[in-house]
């Protein structure tokens, strides 16, 4: 039987809080969501004045993250790239920069996805998130 790590409530409050001053610290309004490694939804937290719409967004930029065991920009830049017929990919509904899978030991254990400021400035907000493990 193979072993893995798995994300404690705790780790999860941990990266929520870093993800959360980040955000906090630049004035963006965002949303703010995490996932295990199947993409099931952990947290889901919407900042003062982030757009309603954030948080269906959030959730699916970390899903397509932790299912694809990659950020989701990789499938942002592949469509991009001319690569159209992924956007018919099952399970990619948010193929947008912001969702960063969380590695553990060389496991993917989850994700962080965020969206409400310039995509790259969600992923700026989930990888601070992400760095509260270490």
């Amino acid at each position: 039987m193979l072993t893995k790590p798995v994300l404690s409530l705790e780790d999860v409050k941990k990266i929520a809080a870093a993800a959360e001053a980040e955000a906090l610290k630049n004035n963006w309004a965002v949303c703010i969501a995490i996932v295990d490694d199947g993409g099931h939804l952990l947290w889901l937290q919407r900042l003062d004045g982030a757009a309603p719409l954030s948080s269906h967004i959030a959730p699916a930029k970390a899903r397509v993250s932790a299912l694809g065991r990659r950020e989701s920009k990789i499938y942002e830049d592949m469509i991009n790239g001319g690569r159209h017929s992924f956007i018919g990919v099952p399970m990619v509904e948010a193929p947008l920069e912001g969702g960063v899978n969380i590695v553990v030991d060389g496991h993917t254990v989850g994700a962080v996805g965020v969206s409400g400021v310039k995509s790259n400035e969600d992923a700026q907000i989930a990888k601070a998130g992400i760095a509260a493990l270490s």
